[in-house]
């Protein structure tokens, strides 16, 4: 029987701290807001966000660490892994994450840098670039 290990958010970077290892690879390690929003049975507009902790590893967390910043919004998608470590007092701690494979960054870019391909599509109309037009989903539907 076959099995399938593929997550995908999009969210709002929380934290976000990059380290290398004695190789010299770097790894980011980053916290991921989603958020839901949804009305309760009374009709209040309620909101929920979960934290996602997600780990990058190599070429990916080199670019992620030059280019993500706490607040922007990404795509992230990878698999799901829980490790288990020790904390000080020697207790059983476990960990579950998202090792990415892949990230996108969305959103736009920041006021003042816009390409001149982006301004001539605005001035004619079109709706310029929302992230999502090369992304590529791996869920069989």
């Amino acid at each position: 029987m076959a099995s399938l290990n593929n997550c995908c958010f999009i969210g709002n970077v929380g934290k976000i701290e990059t380290r290398y290892l004695t190789s010299g690879d770097a790894v980011v390690n980053l916290s991921l807001a989603c958020n839901e929003y949804y009305k309760d049975k009374n009709g209040d507009k309620k909101e929920k966000t979960e934290w996602v902790n997600v780990t990058i590893y190599g070429k990916l967390a080199e670019i992620a660490s030059k280019y993500v910043e706490k607040g922007k919004q990404i795509y992230i998608s990878g698999r799901m892994s829980t490790r288990k470590w020790q904390d000080k007092s020697g207790q059983d701690r476990y960990t579950t994450e998202i090792i990415a494979t892949d990230m996108k960054m969305l959103g736009g870019k920041p006021e003042g840098q816009q390409s001149n391909s982006d301004r001539h599509q605005q001035k004619q109309g079109g709706g310029g670039n929302t992230g999502f037009e090369d992304m590529e989903c791996d869920i069989p539907f």
